[in-house]
C-alpha cells in the first residue's frame, strides 16, 4: 500500500509558485505565505460555516492522505541534526486541571479545520500553538491548499478548537494568513507538509449579535514547539478522524477528538509523495486526522506540551483494509524558521462595536 496524505493525493510541479508570495529570508529560501481571508471578507466566511446551526460543519468531508502500498521502512535511527535541539515554551497562563486523573485529559488546543475547495466542503485537524499575539494554528500543508486540483489556497478557512458534535465551545477563528515551507509550496515535498496559520480573534453568537471572544490562546492556550529533537520520545497524537476504514467500517465520525500514543520510528519513506524522512506511529486514525498535533512532553494535568509534528500521511499497511499507521514530517530548524515568520504577527478582530461583522482590523 502507498502512503498518501490522510483523502487526496499530491501532484507534481510547482502549483503554488504564483499564488504564494515569498518572504525574504536568508538563502536558501525557506518560508512562503498566502492570504486566506481579509478582514473585509472574514465575516462572509463566518456566516457560511455558522448558518443553519452549523450545517456546513457537519457536511464537510475529510481531506487528507492515505496509504496505497506497504511503505519502505529503512531504519529506526534518527535524522542528521541540522542544528541544536530547541523549544518554544507552551502558554503560561492556562491553569492546570484541578484534579489528577488516570485518564488522558484531551487538549483544549486541538480542533477541526474547515475549508472549501471548488464547491466541496472539507475538514482537517489542527492545534493552537504559542505565539506573540496568541493567534497561531499549526496544521498540515495540504490542509491549506489542494495540490491535486491545482487550487491556490483553500477558501473560507476556519479553525474550531474543541469542536464537538457540530458545536464550537470556544468560538470560531477565521484564518488570516498561511505560512508554509518553500519546498512544500513549489515542489509539493511532503517532508515539509506543515503550515502555520494566523487567525483573527474568535467569534461567537449571542442572540442577534456577534461577540468577540478574544485571541485563540487566551481561550484554549497554545502548545509549545520542539524541533531538532531526538526521535523516539513518547508522543501523543490528537485528531478528528472522520473517514471510514477501507473495509467500510465507520469507526469514527469526526465529531469527537481522538488520540494515539507511542514512540515514533524514523525514517518512513514513500517516494510517490517525495517522503524520505517522516516519523511514523502505529495508529488507526483515518482521513480527517490530517494536521492533528504530535505532542511530546504532554502534561495531562495542564493539557499542554510541545508540538513536535503534525499528521501528514496515513492508511493501511498490512493489507487488512483498515488504517494502521500515521506519519509526520520531522520538525527541524527549517520548521522553526517557518514558525518564526508567523509567530510575531498580529491579526485583530472582525467584530464591530454594534455586534455586526466588518472591517475592524486596526491595531
Amino acid at each position: 500500500m502507498k502512503l498518501l496524505p490522510l483523502g487526496g493525493c499530491l501532484a507534481a510541479g510547482g502549483l503554488l509558485a504564483a499564488s504564494f508570495a515569498g518572504i525574504a529570508t536568508a538563502a536558501p529560501k525557506v518560508t512562503t505565505s498566502a492570504k486566506l481571508n481579509t478582514a473585509a471578507n472574514a465575516g462572509a466566511t463566518l456566516e457560511f460555516w455558522t448558518a443553519d446551526g452549523g450545517a456546513n460543519f457537519k457536511a464537510a468531508d475529510p481531506f487528507g492522505l492515505e496509504h496505497k502500498r506497504v511503505p519502505k521502512h529503512v531504519s529506526t535511527g534518527g535524522p542528521a541534526a541540522d542544528g541544536k535541539p530547541g523549544i518554544v515554551p507552551a502558554t503560561a497562563d492556562i491553569p492546570a486541571v484541578a484534579a489528577r486523573t488516570k485518564n488522558v485529559n484531551l487538549p483544549k488546543t486541538a480542533g477541526r479545520v474547515f475549508f472549501v475547495l471548488g464547491e466541496d466542503l472539507y475538514s482537517c485537524s489542527a492545534s493552537s500553538v504559542q505565539s506573540t499575539y496568541k493567534n497561531l494554528v499549526a496544521t498540515a500543508g495540504h490542509c491549506v491548499y489542494d495540490p491535486v486540483g491545482n487550487q491556490s489556497v483553500a477558501d473560507k478557512w476556519v479553525f474550531v478548537p474543541g469542536y464537538y458534535q457540530g458545536k464550537a465551545p470556544w468560538g470560531v477563528y477565521v484564518g488570516k494568513q498561511a505560512f508554509t515551507h518553500y519546498d512544500w509550496d513549489v515542489y509539493e515535498d511532503a517532508d515539509r507538509d506543515y503550515a502555520f496559520v494566523t487567525v483573527y480573534n474568535g467569534i461567537a453568537r449571542d442572540k442577534d449579535r456577534w461577540i468577540d471572544v478574544g485571541p485563540l490562546g487566551t481561550k484554549v492556550g497554545g502548545q509549545g514547539l520542539a524541533y531538532n529533537q531526538k526521535v523516539g520520545k513518547a508522543t501523543y497524537v490528537f485528531g478528528y478522524p472522520t473517514a471510514a476504514h477501507e473495509d467500510g467500517d465507520y469507526a469514527y465520525t469526526g465529531h469527537t477528538l481522538k488520540f494515539c500514543y507511542g514512540k515514533p520510528t524514523y525514517p518512513q519513506v514513500e517516494s510517490s509523495v517525495k517522503v524520505e524522512e517522516h516519523l511514523a506511529l502505529r495508529c488507526s486514525m483515518t482521513g480527517g486526522a490530517s494536521g492533528g498535533p504530535w505532542i511530546i512532553g504532554y502534561s495531562s494535568n495542564r493539557r499542554l506540551g510541545y508540538l513536535n509534528g503534525v499528521t501528514s500521511l496515513g492508511g493501511d499497511t498490512d493489507g487488512n483494509l483498515r488504517s494502521d499507521l500515521i506519519t509526520s514530517p520531522y520538525f527541524d530548524s527549517e520548521t522553526y524558521s517557518v514558525y518564526k515568520a508567523a509567530a510575531p504577527l498580529w491579526s485583530g478582530s472582525i467584530v464591530k462595536k454594534d455586534g455586526t461583522l466588518g472591517l475592524t482590523e486596526v491595531k
